[in-house]
């Protein structure tokens, strides 16, 4: 017979209970009180496998610790501090901007290339108060401007020059003015006279007036060009006469002339006695360096005389 076979144990099942996660033990235990260490007991009971803490900056995947680590050892940016130019003495202010107005050349007057060589320098009128009274008596001081337009175009004819367009105040700080007469001598511009609206009266500082003169029309070479022999002279002659019965304060009158102006020509003569009919100095520009003594006829001769004498020197080395 067979055996017989044990009979099957008894599986007890119990019911399924979750697994709890182990308690992690902080790095910084709280203080404990004379209480709890009875209860708990000592604290060199923790397990030995006690995870040190790390820090959170270690765990990153990306450079942050390491860029943090730089930035702690970078010095702190120090802001530049705007220069106190107001700080400086005004006697070396006065000479900055002297130098910051150094590279207008010209005479200034309705230009269309004022734009370039002055708007932009200008402004640092806009900065303040104290600069703009500081700097605008260096500009308008140390520059010569033109009392009416010579540029060809829509400035040329305008009823309302350089000066007019100008403040009371800036007028006042002007000390030097020219005067260029040749431009127009067909036809002069209706806007070239002289009257309170020009605001000669006002310019009671200017010490130097240049008249410069460009042509001749009673030259040959323009005959068939001018209107009426003598007009242009004499419409000279009186816009000058003008210009000195509005500013008795110059004393002095600087004439000069281009190349092709003879200072023995009419035009010339007749603006030099206008000048000493009012009882003004005479002086004279730098374009033509003339003296008093100055003759156009004895100057030729002595430039045709020396130009002989050279040729005659240089034949005779040749022949030595």
């Amino acid at each position: 017979m067979p055996a017989k076979r044990p009979p099957p144990k008894k599986v007890r099942r119990t019911a399924w209970r979750p697994s709890l996660p182990a308690p992690v033990p902080s790095a910084h235990s709280n203080p404990i009180g004379p209480a709890q260490q009875s209860t708990h007991g000592s604290t060199d009971a923790e397990p030995k496998d006690h995870t040190p803490a790390i820090p959170i900056d270690a765990l990153a995947l990306s450079d942050s610790a390491e860029t943090t680590t730089e930035e702690a050892q970078k010095p702190d940016r120090i802001a530049k501090k705007p220069f106190r130019f107001l700080d400086l003495p005004p006697e070396l202010r006065i000479h900055i901007y002297a130098h910051f107005f150094a590279g207008i050349d010209h005479t200034i007057d309705l230009d269309s290339d004022n734009y370039k060589r002055i708007h932009k320098k200008l402004g640092i009128l806009r900065t303040c108060r104290t600069i703009y009274h500081e700097a605008s008596h260096v500009f308008y001081s140390t520059n010569t401007f033109r009392i009416f337009p010579t540029q060809p175009g829509r400035f040329f004819k305008t009823k309302k020059p350089l000066l007019a367009r100008l403040k009371s105040r800036q007028r006042g700080w002007l000390t030097s003015l020219e005067l260029r007469l040749g431009p127009g001598f067909g036809a002069p511009p209706r806007g070239w006279v002289v009257n309170p609206a020009l605001g000669l009266a006002e310019c009671v500082n200017v010490r130097k007036l240049t008249v410069l003169v460009e042509i001749d029309p009673s030259d040959n070479a323009l005959k068939g060009f001018r209107k009426a022999d003598g007009f242009y002279e004499k419409f000279c002659r009186d816009l000058l006469d003008g210009v000195l019965a509005e500013m008795p304060f110059v004393q002095r009158v600087y004439f000069d002339a281009w190349p092709s102006v003879k200072k023995s020509g009419p035009m010339m003569t007749g603006l030099i006695e206008v000048a000493k009919a009012r009882g003004r100095g005479i002086g004279w520009g730098p374009e033509r360096s003339w003296t008093d003594g100055d003759d156009d006829d004895l100057v030729t001769k002595q430039k045709e005389t020396s130009a002989v004498a050279f040729m005659n020197m240089m034949q005779q080395q040749q022949l030595d």
